[in-house]
């Protein structure tokens, strides 16, 4: 009985995961669609897919396979291979996050009001979907992982190491967009304001997802 509700509990979980990943996926599609920038974590995704046959979806996970092969070879025998459920993960998001360029592609912001209300809608669904990832509770994203992983073997807090290596993201998005556009890509004024503010909106948002953690994901009150 014990076993079979647990198996229920993480069913609900992934499935709860793959939600989680759509609302990022939207917010991400949202962001583009906006044209002020992409939030760190998509900028480089995005850069790549605007001179080359990759989409910002295929981008994405090639980027994270990346950030996976990072933990691997920094951990070694630390290495969980539980962690390796990123690469499925990063696979869905990526497919997700196409998808919902495709959906929103009918949103043309034409003022700059619009655009920034765009920008804010995006960021603010990143934000929660960052959130209903962590509720989740059943795999890490790889961005996070590896942000994890050097501070196992480095000094460097997690605060610290998250902010550089975001800066590092946008920075490779520079380069890279100025190397082979001439111009920069997915890195504007909205870069900045997801840089500030998903983080405050995932944090909101943990605390009103505590009953969806405790109702709904753990089954409580189940018989």
């Amino acid at each position: 009985m014990r076993t079979k509700k647990s198996a229920a509990e993480l069913l609900r979980r992934w499935l709860f995961l793959v939600v989680s990943l759509f609302v990022m996926a939207l917010g991400v599609a949202c962001s583009i669609q906006a044209n002020l920038g992409t939030s760190p974590i998509s900028s480089v995704p995005y850069a790549l897919s605007q001179f080359t046959p990759l989409t910002v979806g295929t981008a994405t996970i090639a980027m994270n396979a990346v950030f996976i092969l990072i933990q691997i070879l920094l951990l070694r025998r630390r290495y969980d291979p539980v962690q390796l459920f990123q690469l499925p993960v990063a696979i869905v998001f990526g497919y997700l996050t196409d998808f919902a360029v495709w959906l929103v592609s009918f949103l043309q912001p034409a003022a700059y009001w619009q655009q920034w209300l765009l920008c804010l809608v995006g960021i603010a669904l990143v934000g929660i979907g960052v959130s209903c990832e962590v509720t989740a509770g059943v795999a890490t994203m790889a961005g996070e992982g590896v942000v994890l992983a050097v501070c196992q073997v480095t000094p460097v807090k997690f605060g610290t190491m998250k902010v550089t290596f975001d800066v590092t993201l946008v920075v490779i998005a520079c380069t890279l967009s100025l190397l082979f556009l001439g111009h920069l890509a997915g890195v504007r004024e909205g870069t900045v304001a997801a840089a500030l503010l998903v983080g405050q909106v995932a944090r909101r948002m943990n605390r009103a997802l505590e009953p969806v953690d405790r109702r709904l994901l753990t089954g409580y009150g189940d018989c």
